[in-house]
């Protein structure tokens, strides 16, 4: 973007245009950071959506889910499906640390989390995909993809150490929007080399950092700030009962890993219904019917992705419901 086009585009956003880095002619890299648990078709989705937009895709990816079931890993075995994108993806296999991080399923996913950072950025330094100062990162889940025009705003436009992208938050597809405030994922910062930038689990949990005490607590908070309708977040958005019983045995919240919420007609009736996966009170959600404020990518790809738009019928849109019929008999 020129510079006369970027003070206009950041003006309306309530920005000033980046131009710290005159050395490299403003021009700022942008780095999209992210976990892959298995969640393929999110991949596909994500890069399509962004690789225009960002410079590298950095995914890392472990061997055991978070509660230490083993897994494959899913990208080194589906590469090809990703050939387009190869140039820009930064791909790092992160071995499970066992006991040493902690006993608890957090520990472990606060681990991988920092590991976008610590176990990828220092082997960049001296190459070309190397970091300056300045340069954007994106911290996000998988199924937490910012707009392209967020992207542009990151690039081009001078923000905050700690910017939250809020986003409009989905359930199982995006026919049912979660009622409430938009969603306060990803994160973004700006690289300060390798000790100072925030790390990716402190810049999504608003903590830590880098400062001068007493002032540094007050110091963060100055630090933040919020981009509204900046993203999707579309959370259980799978194509498979599978899936869904495959993230409740992986992921952090293992209070909610109960044989009522792994039950598949549980599943399907609730995924059908809008109602909340693991029948929690208070979390409700509204029916959106020809929403076309979604990605492009599943807009252009209806058939593949239909799932992600309409979870009506017997099967509530999943591939496999059938099989779980056949072991009931």
């Amino acid at each position: 973007m020129l510079e006369k086009q970027a003070t206009a585009f950041c003006a309306q956003k309530g920005m000033k245009p980046y131009r710290k880095n005159r050395k490299h002619g403003n021009y700022r890299k942008v780095y999209d950071m992210f976990l892959l648990a298995g969640e393929l078709d999110w991949l596909e989705i994500r890069l399509h959506t962004l690789a225009s937009y960002v410079d590298y895709f950095v995914i890392a990816e472990s061997p055991k889910t978070f509660t230490g079931l083993d897994k494959p890993l899913h990208l080194r075995e589906n590469w090809n499906r990703f050939t387009k994108f190869h140039t820009q993806i930064i791909y790092r296999i992160v071995p499970d640390p066992g006991a040493s991080v902690g006993p608890r399923v957090w520990d472990h996913e606060d681990y991988m989390r920092n590991a976008l950072f610590d176990q990828v950025f220092p082997a960049l330094m001296g190459t070309e995909e190397a970091p300056r100062i300045g340069d954007a990162l994106v911290v996000s889940d998988i199924d937490e993809v910012p707009r392209p025009d967020t992207m542009l705003t990151l690039r081009n436009c001078d923000f905050p150490r700690r910017l939250t992208l809020r986003s409009h938050f989905y359930y199982y597809s995006f026919q049912w929007k979660h009622v409430g405030d938009q969603w306060a994922h990803p994160q973004a910062t700006t690289f300060h080399g390798l000790r100072d930038t925030i790390k990716p689990v402190n810049l999504r949990n608003g903590d830590g950092g880098h400062g001068l005490l007493p002032i540094w607590p007050l110091q963060r908070e100055w630090e933040k700030a919020e981009l509204a309708d900046a993203g999707w977040h579309c959370s259980s958005c799978f194509a498979t009962i599978k899936q869904m019983v495959s993230k409740m045995e992986s992921f952090s919240h293992q209070s909610l890993n109960t044989a009522e919420n792994r039950d598949p007609k549980n599943i399907t009736e609730r995924v059908r219904n809008g109602l909340d996966l693991f029948g929690r009170v208070g979390e409700n959600y509204i029916r959106t019917d020809n929403n076309n404020d979604i990605p492009k990518y599943i807009l252009d790809n209806r058939e593949e992705f239909g799932y992600m738009l309409n979870r009506d019928g017997r099967n509530a849109g999943f591939l496999d419901a059938n099989e779980f019929v056949e072991l009931e008999r």
